[in-house]
């Protein structure tokens, strides 16, 4: 693809964002928690100095004993170890791998304790999801730390989803996501860098965006509505939970109407919020009404976050394009100017929409009667989905 015309993509990026790209970035990325989780505890076992942890979920499970063990090992042969968890999310997590890491000095917040008088508080939950290991090497994405995302998303105790390793200038700023959250949750602190992350040759520019939570506007829901609208071609998206605002929705149809093809790819028969699934239902409708394609998933649960536009921009993080991710929780998302990436990406794509039913705009608009009913009952709670 022609310079100029990445150039493009990256200053209309830049201009509806502010958040500029730094260039030199290395990116993998990692399907499955068969390949996630041994190379995030890899970069815990290699690190030297620091290692910053966050993260919406950490659940039961070998692989949470694993993480645990593995974050305590680092404190005890003296890296600087500081873990994140939502007060929300990592409610579940055993109380023995709390003290695991509580024994070897690892630094342990909550963030947005339950337990508060400032209730409005409590329904805005970080649900970003980082590793940064000696600021050389950092990983974002969906996954959650529980024994549900372990193996291959060969069936349905073993969920889909997508994680992305990055070396390069852009682990600043998923530390400074990181950083944020954690002063919020304690003790404000400031750190020295250890040293400036290495710019690669052939590296990619990588644009990180996070949004802090609030109601209504967030730069999370700038972010995904941009990438609709500078899709001139083709369009893919992936999300578990696709309960698209009406903003959103706005501009996918904007899409299909300037002939860009947009296809989108949401979990089907196994889904961990069957109410998030029923408020989208609609939404679903009015597009296949336009032409778009929706898939389906059978095989899984499918958790995965992606966004391609015209084989060249990859998004690729924590936020869903539902309500809460764009409204009201702290997502954090990487957006690459990468053909190459975009290129796996892309038949990682196609191959999932093998293991999924297409819907059709004919079947789908006589659902049932007593199924739109419910659909309708699940729409009035769609700012907590």
């Amino acid at each position: 693809m022609p310079n100029d015309e990445i150039e493009g993509y990256r200053y209309a990026l830049e201009y509806a964002l502010g958040i500029p790209f730094s260039g030199g970035n290395r990116l993998t990325a990692l399907q499955n928690g068969r390949e996630i989780f041994p190379a995030m505890l890899a970069a815990i076992q290699s690190a030297e100095h620091r290692i910053d942890f966050a993260t919406y979920v950490y659940w039961t499970g070998d692989i949470a004993e694993n993480f645990a063990q593995a974050l305590a090992a680092a404190a005890t042969r003296g890296v600087r170890v500081r873990v994140l968890l939502d007060s929300f999310g990592a409610r579940p997590i055993e109380k023995q791998h709390l003290q695991t890491l509580s024994a070897s000095n690892v630094d342990v917040r909550w963030f947005r304790p339950l337990k508060t008088f400032r209730v409005w508080r409590v329904d805005k939950r970080t649900h970003r999801k980082i590793l940064v290991c000696d600021e050389k090497v950092a990983f974002t994405g969906g996954v959650g730390i529980a024994d549900e995302w372990t193996g291959d998303a060969r069936h349905p105790d073993e969920w889909r989803d997508m994680h992305l390793r990055l070396e390069g200038p852009a682990v600043a700023a998923l530390r400074a996501a990181f950083a944020d959250n954690w002063n919020e949750a304690g003790e404000w602190d400031w750190d020295r860098p250890l040293a400036r992350p290495e710019k690669h040759s052939g590296g990619v520019p990588v644009q990180v965006v996070r949004s802090a939570s609030t109601i209504g506007w967030t730069a999370m829901a700038a972010v995904l509505r941009s990438l609709v609208a500078v899709a001139r071609s083709r369009l893919r998206i992936v999300t578990a939970y696709f309960v698209p605002d009406p903003a959103m929705l706005r501009q996918i149809k904007n899409a299909v109407a300037r002939g860009v093809s947009v296809e989108i790819l949401i979990p089907g028969r196994f889904t961990d919020s069957r109410l998030s699934q029923l408020a989208g239902h609609h939404a679903t409708e009015q597009l296949l009404a336009l032409g778009v394609s929706v898939f389906r998933y059978q095989k899984t649960m499918l958790h995965t976050k992606l966004i391609l536009v015209d084989d060249l921009v990859c998004c690729i993080g924590s936020p869903n394009m539902n309500h809460r991710s764009m409204g009201k929780d702290e997502e954090c998302c990487v957006v690459a100017l990468a053909p190459e990436l975009a290129a796996t990406l892309a038949a990682e794509f196609e191959n999932d929409c093998t293991d999924a039913e297409k819907l059709e705009y004919s079947a789908w608009s006589k659902r049932g009667g007593l199924l739109k009913l419910r659909e309708q009952l699940a729409r009035m709670l769609i700012e907590q989905l």
